[in-house]
């Protein structure tokens, strides 16, 4: 059973008993945004076509703003993109994003402890919830530290939703952010990759 069948929250905090709640955490943390950025990102989202599939609103609306985000955290992390998480048979797959620790060794060692799952779904944000938070079970499993708080992302490029995992606890981010206020976005954006090198 891979990360793409959990259809929904319900049906991940059910199978790994899970409590799941609606709640604000995330303090947007206020991040410079440079003109070329803005305009590049304006000129994707009139040029393109990020409707049709996922694979395109990930590389024209979605990578582009994890990147931006993440020059300032490169020192500590790495941004992998469609790279193969697996715990065991049932929590198993290939989450869009992972942001996790950088091994002082190599950039291309996928090394633990792991912190974001990033999915792009295409509005389907109740699949693409249950998907991610199969991907934040096997995260925390794999990290063999239930204390370690795991957030994910679910966002189709316009819309974005956040959520965290912290022991038996799944909080859900009341509060969307929306690409056409691309501050706020951001600063979402920034301020959860902040909490997690806080964590380190």
């Amino acid at each position: 059973m891979c990360f793409e069948s959990y259809r929904s929250i319900a049906q991940v905090v059910e199978e790994f008993q899970i409590t799941a709640i609606d709640r604000d955490f995330l303090e947007p943390f206020p991040l410079e945004i440079s003109e070329a950025f803005r305009e590049d990102l304006a000129f994707s989202l009139q040029a393109f076509n990020v409707d049709d599939s996922e694979y395109g609103v990930c590389e024209a609306v979605i990578f582009p703003i994890l990147k931006t985000v993440y020059r300032n955290y490169y020192d500590a992390f790495v941004l992998w993109s469609h790279k193969m998480l697996t715990y065991d048979s049932n929590l198993t797959g290939v989450p869009d994003y992972i942001l996790a620790s950088r091994s002082p060794l190599s950039k291309t060692i996928f090394k633990q402890p792991y912190f974001v799952a990033i999915e792009a779904k295409r509005d389907d944000f109740i699949k693409g919830w249950g998907q991610c938070l199969a991907e934040l079970v096997a995260i925390q499993k794999l990290n063999a530290n239930p204390d370690q708080v795991i957030y994910g992302i679910v966002c189709n490029g316009q819309l974005w939703q956040f959520g965290m995992l912290h022991q038996q606890t799944f909080t859900k981010n009341m509060t969307s952010y929306t690409v056409s206020d691309l501050d706020r976005l951001m600063a979402a954006v920034n301020a959860l990759f902040k909490r997690c090198s806080l964590a380190i």
